[in-house]
């Protein structure tokens, strides 16, 4: 039996709050996120990270659930990684300080942090992503041991939740009460002759609302999440029941969906429709893609013979290519940045018959989010305006570095063979070894003669002298 999980989760805020503004429409829920967790785990610590300065409305939301906030301060020259370091810092400590904690979940869609992940991993660390499918990056996604994805976790919460979540920040119940002034709109609809009074210059905006109308029925596309076809589940069903044949352990449902999140952390039983991941198998039971025997608690699952789907979804990666062509064909407006919303409509004109959930991507930001790691696009969130689309690196690769400056040509002198030293004993290119030639003896100078001390010319004379006589005894 599994030991019980202690979670250390890691919320790095800035990040989480302007991805759930800018993709999904909406202020971020840390209530949905620790419930959640809670479910695969005891909670020990809590820690987010960001400017508080300028998140003051978060702070008393975060206060009510213990979560200790530390102040992230910007430098003068505007990193945006200062928190991400400060998080990673933080979780390696309590790592290596806490043994007791055995689960780290980290709430951010940063590819930053897949360091972070693979460090804590090689410390027998099991690891938690919370993020949006929409801004959370594939690669982070695909790395942890199980990806919980936002969207999934809103959805699961009544919607009367979601008026009680907007409530909190405003907080004022009086305007509750003042709702039947807000049926008064009508004298709202007197400003047109307001605005005829302020002659042509007000008419400019007067031709922008119409788009900003337009906005509220393109956000609400989220909240009109519609399910995945089982079909695209299957191959991965079909690929655990084998692993699981394989060990010869029998496939019970919790042991299925642990081997399906180890296959791919990214499985969710939620984007196909289902509450649970036994409504999910039912499902698959009654569309006879698998057979399920026994009693409550005691399934078993194994494929029906002859239940392949004929089509199966489409893999991600061959929506690529429909995504360059649109972007091709509105290279310019892309290339200044254009609106998620406005290039899904652009898609929709090239291709009408285009879907992108038979792709595998439950909203058309999930295809934009999984083609920025390709390299075909960039996304940057706006809080206001939402998720801007740019040219990705595809489309403007780096300058090819410059070619180092030719050296200057000096003109060699040509080499003229030298004939090889001779060494007496030592053999030469040829092998041949050569005799040493016999040393000629030096000649030796004729000495002159000697002078004379009788002159020039005369022999010089010998001088004797007398000895001296030894006395005899």
């Amino acid at each position: 039996m599994e030991d019980k999980l202690k979670l250390a989760v890691f919320i790095d805020f800035d990040n989480i709050e302007i991805g759930v503004k800018s993709t999904l429409h909406r202020e971020f829920d840390v209530a949905a996120v620790l419930d959640a967790l809670k479910e695969r785990g005891e909670i020990v610590t809590c820690v987010a990270y960001a400017n508080w300065g300028r998140q003051e409305s978060a702070t008393r939301a975060l206060s009510e659930h213990a979560v200790q906030m530390v102040q992230r301060d910007p430098s003068p020259r505007g990193d945006k990684n200062g928190a991400d370091i400060n998080l990673a810092l933080d979780a390696l400590e309590m790592a290596f300080t806490h043994d007791h904690i055995n689960a780290f979940a980290i709430v951010s869609g940063d590819s930053d942090f897949i360091a972070l992940v693979n460090k804590l991993k090689q410390y027998d660390k099991r690891i938690f992503v919370v993020g949006g499918r929409a801004f959370t990056s594939t690669i982070l996604q695909r790395n942890c041991h199980e990806f919980v994805a936002y969207e999934s976790l809103i959805d699961d919460r009544p919607r009367s939740s979601h008026h009680q979540q907007a409530q909190p920040p405003q907080q004022e119940r009086p305007p509750q009460q003042e709702r039947p002034p807000q049926q008064e709109r009508p004298p709202q609809q007197e400003r047109p002759p307001q605005q005829e009074r302020s002659s042509q210059q007000e008419r400019p905006p007067q031709q922008e609302r119409p788009p900003q109308q337009e906005r509220p029925p393109q956000q609400q596309r989220p909240h009109k999440r519609q399910a995945l076809d089982l079909a695209q589940a299957m191959p991965l069903v079909e690929r655990a029941l084998g692993v699981l044949e394989r060990r010869e352990v029998r496939p019970q449902l919790g042991l299925l969906k642990s081997t399906m999140l180890q296959l791919d952390s990214t499985f969710n039983e939620k984007a196909y429709g289902a509450s649970s991941f036994t409504d999910f198998v039912e499902k698959l039971q009654k569309s006879e893609y698998v057979e399920v025997t026994g009693g409550e608690g005691r399934y078993m699952i194994r494929m029906r013979g002859g239940a392949a789907p004929e089509k199966p979804g489409a893999k991600p990666e061959e929506a690529i290519p429909l995504l360059r062509d649109v972007l091709e064909t509105h290279r310019f407006e892309v290339d200044n940045g254009a609106l998620a919303e406005e290039l899904a409509d652009w898609v929709h004109q090239d291709h009408p018959g285009f879907d992108w959930r038979e792709y595998g991507f439950q909203e058309f930001g999930e295809l934009l989010n999984y083609a920025q790691d390709k390299g075909l696009v960039r996304n940057q969130a706006d809080e206001e305006r939402g998720l801007i689309v740019y040219l990705g690196a595809e489309f403007h690769p780096p300058a090819p570095p410059p070619e180092p400056e030719p050296a200057p040509q000096i003109e060699e002198e040509e080499e003229v063979d030298e004939p090889q030293p001779l060494v007496p004993g030592q053999p030469t290119a040829t092998g041949e070894i050569p005799i040493p030639a016999p040393t000629p003896k030096p000649m030796r100078r004729p000495r002159a003669p000697r002078k004379s001390s009788g002159g020039e010319g005369q022999p010089k004379k010998r001088i004797s002298r007398p000895r001296k006589k030894q006395p005899t005894s």
